[in-house]
């Protein structure tokens, strides 16, 4: 007779043999790994989940909410909250996405493995590497951590934002706001000419003797023509635009004083917004996937990476041609990067892609302007398309562009976190 010890021992190896022989027959789907969660990296992930749902996808970032650039110009005057730009990662749970709440400190390509802070290693078949951007402290200089306290540069949304609008309200009327923009490639380039024309906006409801001085490392900027009319328009005599030829390069900076250097001298101010110069988030640069000039070359069919194999860059960090660095072009290249992996995966060549952007920036809050593009890849770069024409509405600001952009921030909202 079977003792009834030795019965349990005998079915509960027969269960465990019976687990083993289950999970061998069932072998799991290629393994896809997303570090960074913003629109680039989050899109990526649901493509990926609804191309082929045998693909396990999941994506690594520290923020359980994440929060939007887009319209973080809107909260600083008050138009909106922060809690509106507010987004968590329901929707990629409800989508099959593993979330892991961690952050990816180092790459191993050649064992295709990730590390996170936790000490957990992932493994992949696949890496998608959406790190945004990082701040290059030191530039002006003076400007570091510390300084970014007084003179906020609120180019990431969240508590400079918060900042940012605090110290407008501190501000005595009939001070001076500058706003410092960096030269070289940057996240969302109108994004500094919005702000000051909502900045202008507010100043002339709450501080009406009050000025705002734009500071600028460039001769130029998008559509200036535009911004500058309107600036003519609605705001007389409020805004000063001083190209790097005329001194308007900040070249160092006193927080304490609230003094910004040029080259021609020095101006203090009420409010000093510093925008430092940009560059890929630390671990891109860790993991040897940018070059010299600071961003990560890629391959425009696929976005895998030029310097390591099965690795692929989108959004901000990446080098897309023509592409500007926006939300929009992060979707747009999330979009194409999630298809062409699919590909690779089952062993077909990636499509021939196509690309659209396009920006809305508000000139008050009932008009806005939108810098529309479209860019398909020739001679191995992403290049801008000829549109056939525009309208009204889309050459000038117009009401219309101010809905626009609020449907707009919806669907991409929809469209990039589930949300």
């Amino acid at each position: 007779m079977i003792r009834r010890r030795e019965f349990l021992r005998s079915g509960a190896a027969a269960v465990a043999a019976a687990a083993v022989r289950a999970r061998a027959a069932v072998r799991p789907g290629p393994r896809v790994l997303i570090v960074g969660g913003g629109f680039a990296g989050a899109a990526c992930a649901l493509v990926l989940r609804r191309l082929e749902p045998g693909i396990d996808v999941a994506l690594i970032d520290p923020e359980a909410r994440y929060l939007t650039c887009p319209m973080s110009n809107e909260a600083i005057i008050g138009l909106r909250s922060l809690q509106s730009l507010s987004i968590t990662r329901d929707g990629l749970r409800r989508a099959g996405i593993r979330y892991i709440q961690d952050r990816a400190v180092a790459i191993a390509s050649e064992r295709r493995q990730v590390s996170l802070r936790s000490g957990a290693v992932l493994d992949y078949d696949r890496l998608v590497v959406a790190p945004g951007i990082r701040m290059l402290w030191g530039s002006p200089e003076g400007y570091d951590e510390a300084a970014a306290q007084r003179m906020p540069h609120a180019w990431q949304a969240g508590a400079q934002t918060a900042l940012l609008r605090l110290r407008l309200h501190a501000m005595p009327d009939g001070g001076t706001v500058a706003i410092s923009v960096p030269a070289g490639l940057m996240r969302c380039p109108p994004g500094p000419y919005e702000r000051a024309s909502l900045i202008a906006h507010w100043l002339k409801q709450h501080k009406p003797r009050s000025k705002l001085l734009i500071l600028d490392s460039n001769n130029r900027f998008p559509r200036q023509d535009v911004f500058t009319a309107a600036w003519q328009e609605l705001y007389p005599g409020v805004i000063e635009w001083v190209a790097v030829t005329q001194g308007g390069a900040v070249t160092r900076v006193d927080a304490k004083q609230l003094i910004l250097y040029t080259s021609l001298g020095k101006h203090r101010v009420a409010v000093a917004n510093v925008i430092p110069p940009q560059a890929p988030g630390q671990i891109a640069l860790d993991a040897g996937l940018a070059t010299g000039h600071g961003w990560c070359p890629i391959k425009p069919l696929s976005f895998e990476s030029e310097l390591a194999q099965n690795i692929h860059v989108i959004g901000d960090a990446c080098i897309a041609g023509a592409m500007p660095k926006s939300a929009s072009a992060a979707l747009s290249q999330a979009q194409q990067c999630g298809a062409a992996i699919a590909a690779l995966l089952a062993g077909r060549t990636p499509g021939e892609p196509s690309f659209e952007s396009v920006c809305y920036s508000a000139l008050e809050p009932a008009s806005a302007l939108a810098i529309r593009g479209k860019f398909s890849v020739s001679d191995g770069d992403i290049r801008q398309v000829e549109s056939a024409g525009a309208t009204a509405s889309e050459i000038g600001p117009s009401a219309a562009n101010a809905r626009a952009a609020r449907d707009w921030y919806r669907r991409i909202r929809a469209a990039s976190f589930g949300a």
